[in-house]
């Protein structure tokens, strides 16, 4: 793995944690009353899926664990097709997709390296 796709698939975790800890403890009826929880959600998938399209083509072709082609397309809807975005939607991936993700992402990042 080189240092692009370790940076890439670092940023793809850290944003789907943030994700997920937005909706821990909420319900669906939550995130349907304020916008709040909405943007803050919606912006970390964005950089989920910016993150995933910069992972350069070799590695996603040996990790096809990932779907990346969802991820990417995910990215694609919330920052082009705003006015589309389905609150159900949202529900799913950040309370479904995203712990899925977390799974398969965290055994991928390498380890930090040690000061000498």
């Amino acid at each position: 793995m080189n240092d692009a796709d370790a940076a890439n698939l670092l940023d793809m975790l850290t944003a789907a944690r943030r994700v997920f800890s937005y909706v821990a403890g909420k319900r669906y009826a939550d995130l349907e009353s304020g916008g709040l929880l909405r943007d803050a959600g919606e912006r970390p998938l964005d950089i989920v899926g910016e993150a995933a399209r910069r992972v350069s083509p070799e590695y996603r072709e040996i990790h096809p664990e990932i779907p990346w082609t969802r991820v990417i397309a995910q990215r694609n809807v919330i920052a082009h097709e705003y006015g589309d975005i389905k609150l159900e939607w949202i529900w799913l991936v950040a309370t479904e997709r995203i712990p899925e993700l977390i799974g398969v992402l965290e055994p991928l990042i390498p380890p930090p390296e040690e000061d000498d």
